[in-house]
């Protein structure tokens, strides 16, 4: 596509550092990440030094203050461009969804504990809210977290927790009124050593294997009442709250990959030979690529039409949910249609397509399924 209306020259001057960031801290150590399953945690203090990671907190807590959902957009969009979706997951995890609650929930004295820390880069987050019975169904969440005293007292699992192992806290999703039903839920954080908090088995994944997905367990794990992130009962709530820029987060790293790979296809479609051509000027593939280009074009201008929403305060759930749905499952059928175009050696993993075709099946599930996101779209039709 040509120039995006939505993001200025200071934003693109951004998106350059971003680049050399990723290309300098990022791309390199790829491999070995992947290789050991886990990314090394010093790429996040690298990315808060750079501003890439944590910008959005207050000048007073050691951030740069820069409260604009389109320098998050760029972040997501690098990495995924560069390829680096898995390595780079914790950057956008903590920008776009861990950051928003604790600038939204978090009182002077967690800021001052918690907002520095994640703004130096020594403190990374994650959020547990699936477990092994509630996944999309956030009302099925069965840990509970009881009042005694000065402390909260936790029980129970999570699962399919996104940096689960290399955490230092993670904001907890709990059940603090059983009969409260969606007024009975609340958020409180749990950090790294506190007795009765236990990380499970890094998970095996189909794809994202540099990023660490985790199991979780409480055991009459206390913490202090001061841990309580917002409101007691309105856990619900806030969550609710930051979902639609979670989803258009996904979105906008959707199609960011989809382009990227769309162009290596575009490219190795002109130079593979067949039958004396290039196999892009078959009219079956030529029409496949026109296809996906005109798709992956329109996508585009709904996404940076939901960006330009963020920024106004007029992106609603059910915007996001059709971004969210859209997109990832745009990029999933542009990938395996891209793979096809490479034949045989699509299906090998020294081809960056392959890693993509794995990676790729996780976004029309996470951050709420395909399915739940049309029925937010069809309640809000009247059905």
């Amino acid at each position: 596509m040509s120039s995006r209306p939505v993001f200025t020259e200071e934003h693109e001057q951004f998106r350059a550092m971003v680049k050399e960031f990723i290309a300098r801290e990022v791309t390199p150590y790829a491999a070995e990440w992947t290789a050991n399953g886990i990314v090394d945690k010093s790429v996040y203090k690298a990315a808060a030094d750079q501003g890439v990671l944590g910008f959005a907190v207050p000048v007073e807590y050691g951030g740069l203050g820069i409260d604009d959902f389109r320098y998050n957009a760029i972040v997501a969009e690098e990495i995924s461009i560069a390829g680096s979706g898995a390595n780079g997951l914790a950057l956008t995890l903590i920008n776009d969804i861990v950051a928003p609650y604790l600038l939204r929930l978090a009182n002077d004295d967690q800021r001052q504990r918690w907002l520095t820390a994640v703004a130096r880069g020594e403190m990374l987050f994650s959020i547990a809210m699936s477990e092994p019975n509630a996944g999309s169904d956030l009302a099925g969440i069965r840990t509970s977290a009881r009042r005694e005293g000065d402390e909260w007292v936790i029980n129970g699992q999570k699962t399919f927790i996104s940096n689960g192992i290399i955490c230092d806290a993670v904001v907890v999703v709990c059940r603090t009124d059983p009969e409260a039903g969606h007024k009975g839920f609340s958020l409180i954080v749990v950090e790294d050593g506190t007795e009765g908090f236990e990380r499970g088995r890094k998970l095996e994944k189909l794809g994202l294997h540099s990023q660490d997905t985790a199991e979780l367990f409480f055991t009459d794990c206390r913490v202090p009442a001061t841990n309580l992130l917002g409101k007691e009962g309105r856990g619900f709530l806030h969550l609710m709250e930051n979902l639609p820029s979670e989803r258009l987060s996904i979105g906008i790293t959707a199609i960011a990959g989809a382009r990227r790979s769309f162009g290596e296809a575009v490219e190795y479609a002109k130079s593979r030979q067949a039958f004396g051509q290039s196999i892009g000027s078959f009219q079956a593939n030529r029409f496949t690529l026109a296809e996906m280009a005109t798709e992956l074009d329109i996508a585009q201008v709904y996404i940076d039409d939901c960006i330009r929403r963020v920024v106004d305060g007029t992106l609603t759930a059910v915007d996001a949910a059709k971004a969210k749905w859209w997109c990832t499952e745009l990029h999933k059928k542009v990938i395996d249609q891209c793979l096809q175009l490479y034949g045989g050696y699509g299906y090998m993993l020294e081809y960056p397509i392959a890693r993509d075709y794995a990676d790729v099946r996780i976004t029309t599930i996470l951050g709420g399924t395909t399915e739940i996101m049309k029925e937010i779209i069809g309640r809000d039709l009247g059905f």
